[in-house]
């Protein structure tokens, strides 16, 4: 691999190929991607104003950056080591909790940003 930095284009087909691998080999990548569809789909249904979707897409992108960068954690340990050490099972360990903060927080976003225009839309009174 090379140590200086190509072309700007080559940097980004490096990022892509990453967020590529990330979802063929992450079944949570792919868990959120379909999570982040129907987020999208029930933001337009209820007709969401500009700021809460401002909110939504850095939620969204909270939670996907968090899920790669637990990818990236897991990949180096398993590239420094194949035997079982419980430093390497914290780091797993602490960077999936660190993707469950975020999907737990994008929940409680899509609830607090969705829920009322969603309970008005279907008629339902509080």
């Amino acid at each position: 691999m090379r140590t200086q930095p190509g072309t700007l284009i080559e940097s980004f087909r490096h990022a892509f190929a990453g967020l590529a691998h990330a979802l063929r080999a992450q079944r949570n990548a792919r868990i959120h991607v379909l999570v982040a569809i129907a987020v999208i789909v029930l933001g337009v249904a209820v007709g969401i104003e500009p700021i809460k979707w401002a909110v939504i897409v850095l939620t969204v992108g909270f939670v996907f950056v968090a899920e790669l960068f637990n990818t990236v954690v897991e990949a180096v340990i398993d590239l420094v080591t194949e035997e079982y050490h419980p430093l390497a099972k914290t780091a797993k360990d602490v960077a999936a909790g660190a993707v469950l903060i975020a999907a737990a927080t994008a929940v409680i976003v899509g609830v607090l940003l969705l829920g009322p225009p969603l309970i008005a839309t279907l008629g339902w009174s509080p």
